[in-house]
């Protein structure tokens, strides 16, 4: 397999935390977003919508957007599960992913805050308000799904999942736009636990080979 991503982006952080769930290597193609290379000709060869990330598995196949990924991966080697068997429990999963990756994750995306600045010319105190506001919003609502639950070591039971995925690399992304969370007891307990698993800390921005300050 090989795998198109960036140290930063939120979406090729939950691809690589599946990867090492599933004990997965592919070969890591590093795409820098900040200098536009996910723009190239080359690259939307691979992906015309021009996001990361992108896999191609052991036959050829071009994969994009992390939920379609995850889930191949989950369809492909089904242990661990990322998904629970129940169907009920499986559509809460999704919902609570779907919340993070469709109504969360794109607002804080690289292209809708160069909009913001370029096209809109929003100064930086009105663009960390946008952060702020949406972040916030999509992080209380999982913690208000987490809370309708009996407390679990991680999002949906007491193994790490489609949930926990997503998650994590949110909760990165509110730390590094420097909102607060802090209130969010179970959203926070559910994070401290993911980062005691070396699937989870070795997937970390940091830790990877394209990262840089």
């Amino acid at each position: 397999m090989k795998y198109w991503g960036y140290f930063r982006s939120s979406s090729s952080y939950r691809c690589r935390i599946a990867f090492g769930l599933k004990g997965v290597s592919p070969e890591f193609v590093p795409v820098h977003l900040k200098s536009g290379a996910q723009k190239s000709a080359e690259f939307a060869a691979i992906n015309p919508q021009k996001l990361l990330p992108a896999l191609e598995t052991d036959a050829g196949e071009t994969l994009i957007q992390s939920l379609a990924i995850l889930e191949w991966l989950d369809e492909t080697i089904p242990e661990p599960a990322l998904l629970p068997a129940d169907p009920v429990l499986r559509a809460q999963v999704r919902g609570f992913a779907q919340v993070i990756a469709c109504e969360i994750h794109p607002l804080q995306n690289l292209r809708v805050l160069a909009y913001l600045r370029g096209t809109l010319n929003l100064s930086e105190e009105a663009v960390t308000a946008w952060l702020a506001r949406w972040l916030t919003d999509g992080l209380e609502a999982c913690e208000g799904l987490l809370s309708q639950r009996p407390a679990t070591r991680f999002a949906y039971g007491d193994a790490p999942g489609l949930a926990d995925i997503c998650l994590v690399p949110q909760v990165f992304s509110a730390e590094r736009f420097g909102i607060d969370i802090s209130n969010l007891k179970r959203v926070n307990a559910v994070y401290a636990e993911c980062q005691k698993l070396p699937a989870f800390a070795a997937a970390h921005p940091r830790k990877q080979p394209d990262w840089e300050e």
